[in-house]
């Protein structure tokens, strides 16, 4: 295959790992997987320490994308694996930065990013986290934003009246 081939595999496996991410949040962090993603809906005081149980979930990913890297480089027409493989771990990079260092601030970079798109996820993951419960909550996704967390929250009220 070429070199053009593999770019877009990655790439393709980016965008998709938006919507497995999206489907796993909704339908397994939200669902029979809650107890793990409870303690992430919940305030932390600082002497709680560093991790939570939803930090589980960074294994639970990670199993595909070694799975993908082991059976691309050692199975016989399974090459291409390989950038699934590379693709996740894309993926998985992406999410941290964005959802753990950029959002959550558990560490201190990026403090000074502030664009249009950025502004439209703290607004959509702070609307996710505002429902504390299992059930009823809304924008389960990363990267793919609903519009109307472009709008600030008054004119998105506004809106919706």
């Amino acid at each position: 295959m070429s070199t053009l081939i593999y770019i877009a595999i990655i790439l393709v496996t980016i965008l998709s790992m938006e919507f497995v991410a999206w489907f796993a949040h909704k339908y397994v962090m939200h669902g029979f997987l809650w107890n793990w993603h409870e303690d992430h809906h919940q305030p932390h005081p600082d002497d709680e320490g560093f991790f939570e149980k939803n930090d589980l979930f960074f294994l639970v990913f990670a199993i595909p994308s070694a799975a993908s890297y082991i059976i691309g480089l050692n199975v016989d027409g399974f090459f291409w694996l390989t950038f699934v493989g590379i693709g996740i771990s894309i993926y998985g990079l992406i999410y941290f930065l964005i959802h753990d260092v950029y959002i959550h601030q558990r560490f201190k970079w990026f403090r000074q990013l502030d664009n249009r798109y950025s502004r439209a996820i703290l607004r959509a993951h702070g609307a996710h986290h505002a429902n504390r419960e299992k059930e009823a909550g809304e924008s389960f996704g990363l990267l793919i934003v609903n519009n109307k967390y472009f709008r600030k929250r008054s004119a998105r009220q506004k809106a919706e009246a």
